[in-house]
């Protein structure tokens, strides 16, 4: 299994970024996955996800209303809108299944906001 995640830059706060997870060796449409994020020193935490089974999404708190997970299941990828972001958002995002128990995350993408 492969997990390459895409699409982090630097942007200035209130601006916008869609991030994109591109999975090959496993069909992701029956699997829930999630994108996650980590701070230098932090640990990487959920920050959203997409349920399988009926497209439910969750989101935590700090990032309702601004970030949206989307999946295109022909193309085996994952997407994260971002939207009105903001400098607590700098970290490098992951995507992998949620709970990850298999450990598939990619090298991550960096996403670097300044106010």
């Amino acid at each position: 299994v492969q997990v390459v995640e895409s699409g982090g830059g630097m942007v200035q706060a209130g601006g916008s970024l869609r991030l994109s997870c591109a999975v090959s060796g496993l069909t992701i449409w029956y699997l829930t996955w999630a994108w996650y994020r980590q701070t230098p020193g932090g640990e990487r935490t959920l920050v959203a996800r997409l349920r399988w089974m009926d497209n439910t999404e969750f989101y935590i708190d700090s990032v309702k209303g601004r970030f949206s997970i989307t999946k295109d299941n022909a193309k085996n990828t994952i997407f994260l809108q971002m939207y009105n972001l903001k400098p607590e958002d700098t970290a490098i995002y992951y995507c992998d299944e949620d709970p990850p128990d298999a450990g598939y995350w990619g090298q991550g993408t960096q996403v670097t906001v300044s106010s």
